[in-house]
């Protein structure tokens, strides 16, 4: 019997696969609900009642509400600088075209197959001659190198499917390169650059590995207390933020569906 003669499984076995491997990837997100809402200050199933203490910890807490504020500061600043620099190298690339701009292009994605730690070692080294280490602005840098390579991917796609003739178009009526750049190409690759700038977003905003090395006392971040609260001591506050960012992250996808259904 060849390959082709082998039956198939149907339609309903695959669709019952792909819903049991979505339930079994999306069960341990529903735990983090219930836990949230314990009455107790360790991570447990609310038993006897109900509070809401630990999401009012986010506000109330300034460790919790000011590493938010801070997270959210340097996410922003990294999506903004990562987003504008790797498009512009996106199309820089593919306007020079030829062999060696491959190389180039290898060598800017090369942060996406280094670990993470050798990132932050790297970081930490060149960041004490910089006399960057625990300040924003060294974090933000850092974010942005890592971020540049997920934007230059995000937009070379989109460049990979525009029309030169648009271009070409454009400037056969007189229109200067600023004028090109800003009417024709950059409306047209606009999916992959808000792409790249939604990837560069969440990717700073999860990031912990530079960050440790990067930062001590006066830089907090979000993904740092997460993370001292798991080692020192467990803190349902955890759970609190991560049920607030899975609903956030939920209202995106939903609010990104009904406007693209608009």
């Amino acid at each position: 019997m060849t390959a082709a003669d082998r039956p198939r499984p149907g339609r309903p076995v695959i669709l019952a696969l792909g819903w049991l491997g979505l339930i079994f990837l999306l069960a341990p997100l529903a735990v983090v609900f219930p836990v949230s809402l314990t009455p107790e200050r360790y991570l447990s199933m609310p038993s006897g009642g109900v509070s809401f203490q630990h999401y009012a910890k986010l506000v109330t807490d300034l460790r919790w509400s000011s590493s938010i504020l801070t997270s959210l500061a340097i996410a922003a600043l990294t999506t903004v600088f990562a987003t504008a620099l790797g498009t512009l190298c996106a199309i820089g690339l593919w306007r020079l075209g030829g062999t060696w701009t491959r190389y180039l292009r290898i060598m800017i994605l090369a942060p996406l197959i280094v670990p993470p730690i050798v990132h932050a070692l790297a970081f930490y080294r060149t960041w004490i001659d910089l006399n960057w280490l625990d300040t924003l602005m060294g974090v933000v840098v850092a974010h942005t190198i890592i971020c540049i390579p997920l934007v230059l991917i995000t937009v070379s796609t989109s460049l990979s499917g525009f029309d030169r003739r648009l271009e070409q178009a454009a400037r056969s009526l007189g229109a200067p390169p600023a004028t090109v750049l800003r009417r024709i190409v950059l409306p047209n690759i606009a999916p992959g650059i808000l792409s790249g700038a939604a990837f560069s977003f969440v990717t700073s905003w999860d990031e912990v590995v530079a960050v440790l090395f990067l930062t001590s006392r006066k830089v907090v971040t979000l993904p740092i207390v997460i993370w001292n609260s798991l080692t020192e001591r467990v803190d349902p506050a955890v759970a609190a933020v991560s049920a607030v960012m899975i609903l956030a992250t939920l209202a995106a996808v939903v609010a990104r569906l009904v406007a693209g259904k608009a």
